[in-house]
């Protein structure tokens, strides 16, 4: 029937929309009324049409079945252990742990977790072989669904210094890699999108830093996890979330790499303030529905407390209940490849993915990611993006509001900070220069910390 309704309408070509518009117009110019070009140099049309943007992008399918992840910073175990089990009882899916100390006990911190279907990650800044080995004995005595994160790359790209070394912490891969069932590999890719990097080059430095990867650990044989930050700019982040997938799997063929992904987003921190503090729940709200939409295998929500609170139950609470929404009552994981067809988000994900392979191809040409990194180029680059985007904000053509738009002038930060929320200084010899991660309201909200009484 549906298909007998629409022979009822002649179909309208692109030129014909076109010609439209442009009457519409009375006179002005339409390309340089309608047509805006994003940070990533993208011209953005004002309407996409089946004859020119359809686009054959092949890749993975993907149900939107995302997990509801949970972050616990271990520093009890036990407490850390309880915490777990009560948030898997209020709604989360999948558990991240953050370990600090290789002495933790793993038996003790999974007592009584459920095993099997519930996954767990362990995100480690430190690398040990032994700390390994103790994880996947645990996982293979007790049949648990466990990923390991570590990355000595993000660890340079974050510190400025490598673990030890780059050979030994390769060496230290390489003796990991064939040994162990579990995934360990980590791709730390949200500190460029909260550095200030645009999404060609959060794409490209991605895509170059898993390669440093797949060549320098010849026995690889498992799957790899990325960790993404997306911001508020919606169908853009949709699309970078597909480009990257398809990104990644075509280069893992090059390496005969017969592994998927594990995508992990987290919302970014860049755009979000002190404040007027409870606009960050919407923003991170239309984050997430991005992250979903774009693909997202898991998803670890930012508390809108985030940058001033200590982890609380509230805060965490808040923002579960936020993915437990677009779950389970706004079906968003019911909808197989829901971004599929929309030739907008088609054609911005083909744009930003040839754009990534150019920048990548580039940084390979020049010696690779860690070579660019101590040379300085990837943080020169990054900075004059950050530079750009600043100069927006701080002249108001880029808003947040309630903070550079329509700020209560009444609201009162100073006495609330359990955190020190802006970037801190820590002089030290490294190796590069670390990448840093800033927020876009960080000058403005210090001036007026310092005029509160």
């Amino acid at each position: 029937m549906a298909d007998n309704l629409f022979k009822e309408f002649e179909p309208v070509s692109s030129k014909q929309w076109k010609q439209q518009i442009q009457y519409e117009l009375k006179g002005a110019d339409y390309n340089e009324t309608l047509v805006w070009e994003s940070p990533e140099g993208i011209k953005v049309k004002p309407f996409y049409h089946g004859d020119e943007d359809q686009q054959k992008i092949e890749s993975t399918p993907n149900d939107n079945t995302f997990s509801i992840l949970q972050n616990i910073f271990v520093y009890d175990v036990k407490k850390s252990n309880e915490r777990a089990l009560d948030t898997l009882n209020r709604g989360a899916e999948s558990i991240r742990f953050t370990i600090e100390n290789e002495s933790v006990s793993i038996k003790e911190l999974m007592q009584n977790l459920p095993l099997g279907n519930t996954r767990y990650f362990f995100y480690l800044p430190f690398l040990s072989i032994d700390f390994v080995n103790k994880i996947n004995d645990f996982k293979e005595k007790n049949n648990a669904n466990i990923s390991l994160q570590i990355d000595p790359i993000g660890q340079l790209v974050r510190d400025g210094n490598w673990f030890e070394n780059l050979d030994k912490d390769f060496d230290k891969l390489n003796t990991i890699a064939p040994k162990t069932t579990i995934p360990f590999l980590n791709i730390s890719s949200g500190i460029y999108q909260n550095a200030g990097a645009n999404m060609v080059q959060q794409l490209g430095y991605t895509l170059a830093h898993v390669n440093e990867y797949f060549n320098r650990i010849p026995n690889l044989n498992q799957p790899i996890t990325i960790e993404v930050a997306v911001g508020t700019n919606y169908f853009f982040e949709i699309a970078k979330l597909r480009a990257l997938r398809l990104l990644f799997q075509t280069l893992a063929k090059e390496y005969n790499h017969n592994f998927d992904c594990h995508i992990i987003v987290t919302p970014t921190k860049r755009n979000k303030t002190l404040y007027d503090y409870n606009v960050n729940m919407l923003r991170t709200t239309t984050e997430c529905m991005s992250a979903i939409l774009g693909g997202a295998d898991a998803i670890a929500n930012l508390p809108y407390d985030a940058l001033y609170h200590k982890d609380n139950e509230f805060g965490d609470r808040i923002a579960r209940n936020q993915l437990l929404v677009l779950k389970h009552e706004s079906y968003f994981d019911k909808v197989n490849n829901a971004a599929d067809g929309a030739y907008y988000i088609e054609s911005l994900t083909e744009q930003l993915a040839e754009k990534a392979l150019l920048l990548f191809k580039d940084i390979e040409a020049n010696g690779g990611f860690i070579t660019q990194l101590i040379e300085g180029t990837l943080q020169k680059k990054i900075s004059e993006s950050a530079t750009k985007e600043q100069e927006l904000f701080d002249s108001g053509k880029e808003v947040l509001l309630g903070t550079n738009k329509y700020p209560n002038k009444n609201d009162k930060m100073k006495h609330d900070l359990e955190l020190y929320p802006f970037v801190k200084q820590n002089p030290r010899k490294t190796l590069i220069t670390p990448i840093i991660e800033k927020r876009l309201a960080e000058k403005l909200e210090q001036e007026r910390l310092s005029q509160e009484a």
